[in-house]
């Protein structure tokens, strides 16, 4: 059998940070949980605005949410009525699931510059154009493009994995263009999945985008 390891988890301390950043030994399995509920929820409510991921971070008094999206002014919305809303909605959120609620709630919206280097979001567009029924090799063929031509991407890779056309059996087909060092721990690899949900079946889709190696900065 393969020991196949996630790209993030494997750089985690090296390259990447936590997404949840806090540590309490008395409340570990409830933030834990609150945690894990309050990033399933936002995912699931800000399913259309094009999130890559959402950071929390935890003091005694204070719970931060950081989203990070290519929309911010979506859910910010007009003089900041939309970032209102969605805090009441976590507050609510937290009494629903009978959760301890944080004491001070901020929320930070902050924007992603580059859409198509981010896998999540990358993804996400390659979802939307799988649904709109538009055939898999145009897509992995327009996605590749997409990311390739920023400068800063060294090298991408693109899987779709079902019924790709509606066939009866099951099947993975790939596209890649330049390096992709999934062994190498300084590599800057972002990583990401979803599903694009069809008539037929899901399709799995898995995004792998390659921004060159990062190395310690140089003591003076």
């Amino acid at each position: 059998m393969t020991h196949r390891v996630h790209p993030y988890s494997f750089r985690l301390g090296q390259v990447r940070d936590w997404k949840s950043r806090w540590f309490d030994r008395r409340n570990y399995q409830a933030f834990l949980k609150a945690d894990v509920k309050l990033r399933a929820w936002l995912f699931k409510e800000l399913d259309k605005m094009y999130i890559s991921k959402v950071e929390i971070e935890r003091s005694p008094a204070t719970l931060k949410v950081i989203i990070y999206t290519s929309r911010p002014g979506l859910i910010i919305g007009r003089s900041g009525a939309g970032a209102n809303a969605l805090k009441n909605k976590i507050e609510k959120l937290f009494e629903k699931l009978s959760l301890s609620k944080p004491r001070g709630l901020q929320l930070v919206i902050e924007e992603i510059k580059g859409p198509e280097t981010d896998a999540a979001i990358v993804a996400k567009m390659i979802a939307e154009s799988l649904e709109k029924r538009i055939s898999f090799r145009r897509v992995l063929k327009q996605a590749l493009t997409k990311v390739s031509s920023h400068k800063e991407v060294k090298g991408v890779k693109v899987a779709l994995a079902g019924r790709l056309d509606g066939s009866e059996m099951s099947r993975r087909e790939w596209l890649a263009n330049g390096r992709i060092p999934l062994q190498t721990i300084r590599a800057d690899i972002d990583f990401a999945r979803y599903r694009a949900h069809l008539p037929y079946g899901d399709i799995g889709i898995k995004v792998w985008i390659y921004k060159g190696d990062v190395f310690e900065p140089k003591s003076k």
